[in-house]
């Protein structure tokens, strides 16, 4: 192979760092610095630098396996496709198509989420498809469609960041989640901008705020009402703005004058005066954002909490003006490409809606199909995996853990295991796939080329850097194979460039409109925003990296205020269960671990999960630093090392969720969903606390 360095992406979050990658003589992959991509500068985190390790044969899969006397055993790749193909026929015929279920991934390119929506339309004839995607943007996703009539995570770039005045930031802990974009809220503050953090914890972000509020876990949107409360009591609203470019002002702040600060601060635990200090550092400069993460979404009100924040964006003028407006930090690779495309739901590709007529018309065009035949929506995320083994049989799995991912993940393994036949496609034995019938060995980013769309919008190729080892297919060959033993035996190439421009037609006109954008592009121009439609004159349109600055995408050109009022949380804390469970990620692991918990590196930083809690509670309870603390809800039980710190409110406990075994944090956490995003509440159920003898 020549020793020549490619230009690539990182695997791991929605930044995607830009690297180079180059093969030694020794059969290893080496990473060097990118300086020319905008979004990292040439800067990784561990997991970026380590990404090579994973492709390792020594810790990915290799071979077929197959489901033999209850043990997983080598077969060859004709052997596992005729076995899934004759299962899944099965399933149809005696149960019918919506027996069949699809559950997809927001690590998937573009192009593998998009042919994955089409297979299990258009081959499997089933609606019951979603993906894990469900659990991280949902729910700003839904609040941003209700206010501006588009989601997009970041409606301008990272680079106008450090331009704005003040960014409050919720629920967000990107200094370890994302590290290399935190130079950008470091430059936003050497430029005499301010940071604001919202988080129940002090994490290594908060440590750079100016200012950091403590609100108690679940309390999000009080919160954002009584900031907007402030606002108008203090006449610092835009009303100028508020009557050109919104409508539904009066409902909303109706809705914000029930929540005064006195009782803010009785719900949130936020001082009066920090709510103060935080609508005159909001207010005074002339931009200010508000940019949120997991923390206020993944909650049985995130939709409602989305929108709280969103209209105190709009009451102070803040949204489609420069440097400017609300957004979501995207977490996973593609979690806004994953979202686009068609593997969610409710949606084709475009970020069309599946119940419209005009949507599936268009789409069914492009897959020569009869519109008639696509199938309607299927079944959110959770609501997909609950009814495994009951009215869903079988289920084909791509790039997802949910064992280790899924809110009651001990309830969602036994619907695993109750499964009539289970396919998983991977690069590792994950613990999901370790319970499957037939597990197939894909490729991985460095040996394939595809799109993904980071949290800004931005279109990237990520281009192949080295050949993967024998026995090692595809995503979209295993689609095509099946597709064919499946009785479809055209509309699914191989070649992800094919796909794309199959991708392009199908989004054409679309909200997410990819039209306009080619393998070319993309490779010129360091990436291309959406949406990019194709354009009839000689000069290709830019591209959009600046959304609403002329108008919302409503019909009217208008933003709307959505009233909302302050609820508490599905599961409060009680007698029983007195504290309160919080969760997410460490630096040095991502998501279910899968891939992560595979690098020496990274587990020599974070080698497991632990019970963070403040020194008052571990008084309480008799636990010394490093004790094994066991943390109880009404869903089980799990239990790790305490970390004693101060860092953290006397009433909550945090997990991280990257680990399997009994330091599992998603065996506590509720599926209680949000009505209109149907997104789990991982980020808040009640506890107690146990000692435990070892």
């Amino acid at each position: 192979m020549p020793n020549s360095a490619t230009p690539t992406h990182c695997p791991y979050c929605a930044l995607q760092c830009g690297m180079n990658l180059t093969p030694a003589p020794d059969g290893t992959v080496e990473v060097s610095e990118r300086a020319d991509f905008p979004v990292n500068r040439g800067a990784l985190c561990g997991k970026g630098r380590t990404a090579p390790a994973v492709l390792s044969s020594r810790v990915r899969l290799t071979s077929p396996l197959v489901r033999s006397g209850g043990t997983l055993v080598p077969a060859t790749w004709d052997e596992a496709l005729d076995r899934i193909a004759a299962e899944l026929s099965r399933t149809r015929t005696e149960h019918g198509p919506d027996a069949c279920g699809v559950f997809g991934g927001g690590g998937l390119t573009n192009e593998k989420a998009y042919t994955l929506g089409k297979f299990a339309r258009v081959v499997l004839g089933t609606s019951q498809i979603d993906y894990n995607g469900r659990f991280c943007m949902s729910s700003a996703a839904a609040g941003g469609t209700k206010a501006f009539g588009l989601d997009r995570g970041l409606p301008f770039p990272l680079e106008d960041i450090p331009k704005s005045g003040c960014v409050i930031l919720v629920g967000s802990n990107l200094a370890e989640t994302m590290p290399p974009s935190l130079r950008f809220f470091t430059e936003l503050r050497e430029n005499g901008g301010t940071l604001i953090v919202v988080d129940p914890r002090r994490t290594r972000t908060a440590e750079q705020a100016d200012l950091h509020l403590m609100p108690r876990p679940g309390t999000d949107l009080a919160l954002a009402l009584g900031l907007l409360h402030l606002v108008v009591a203090e006449g610092r609203t835009d009303e100028r703005y508020i009557g050109e470019r919104t409508v539904g002002w009066e409902d909303a702040r109706a809705a914000a004058m029930a929540h005064w600060p006195e009782y803010v601060e009785r719900i949130t635990g936020v001082p009066v005066p920090q709510l103060r200090e935080t609508v005159r550092l909001f207010c005074e400069p002339e931009s200010a954002m508000v940019l949120t993460a997991r923390g206020p979404e993944q909650q049985s009100k995130g939709t409602d909490t989305v929108s709280a924040w969103i209209n105190l964006c709009l009451a102070t003028g803040r949204a489609g003006r420069p440097f400017s407006g609300y957004g979501c930090l995207t977490g996973q690779g593609n979690g806004q490409g994953g979202r686009e495309h068609g593997q969610k739901a409710d949606q084709l590709p475009g970020y069309r809606k599946l119940d419209d007529p005009a949507a599936r018309a268009h789409v069914a065009e492009v897959w020569g199909v009869d519109p008639d035949a696509l199938p309607g929506p299927g079944r959110s995320a959770y609501e997909l995996l609950d009814a495994l083994g009951t009215d869903i049989k079988s289920l084909l799995l791509m790039g997802s853990n949910p064992v280790v991912s899924a809110p009651r993940a001990a309830h969602i393994e036994e619907r695993i295991k109750s499964l009539d036949f289970l396919v998983v496609c991977d690069v590792v034995l994950s613990e999901t796939a370790a319970l499957a019938d037939v597990v197939l060995p894909v490729t991985q980013w460095a040996e394939e080329t595809g799109t993904t769309t980071n949290l800004e919008g931005r279109v990237l190729l990520r281009r192949k850097a080295i050949t993967p080892p024998d026995g090692i297919r595809s995503d979209l060959e295993v689609m095509h194979e099946l597709a064919d033993r499946l009785g479809v035996e055209k509309g699914f190439p191989t070649d992800p460039e094919e796909v794309f421009e199959e991708l392009r037609r199908a989004s054409a006109g679309g909200p997410a409109d990819y039209s306009g954008i080619t393998y070319r592009r993309l490779a010129e121009e360091n990436g291309v925003f959406w949406p990019c439609p194709t354009d009839d004159t000689v000069v290709a349109h830019p591209g959009t990296p600046r959304l609403f600055l002329d108008r919302f995408a409503h019909p009217d050109g208008r933003a709307r205020f959505v009233p909302v009022s302050h609820r508490a949380i599905a599961e409060e804390p009680d007698e029983e269960y007195p504290v309160l469970l919080t969760t997410g990620r460490v630096v040095a692991q991502y998501q279910s671990g899968a891939q992560t918990r595979r690098v020496d590196e990274l587990n020599a930083a974070a080698p497991g999960p632990f019970v963070e809690l403040h020194p008052r509670l571990a008084e309480r309870l008799g636990a010394a630093e490093g004790d094994p603390v066991a943390v109880v809800s009404r869903r089980g039980r799990a239990v790790a090392p305490a970390r004693i710190t101060l860092g953290i409110r006397p009433d909550t406990v945090f997990m991280p969720f990257h680990w399997y075994g009994e330091g599992r944090a998603n065996t506590l956490t509720n599926p209680a969903l949000d009505p209109t995003s149907r997104m789990p509440e991982f980020k808040a159920c009640a506890v107690r606390l146990e000692t435990v003898e070892r």
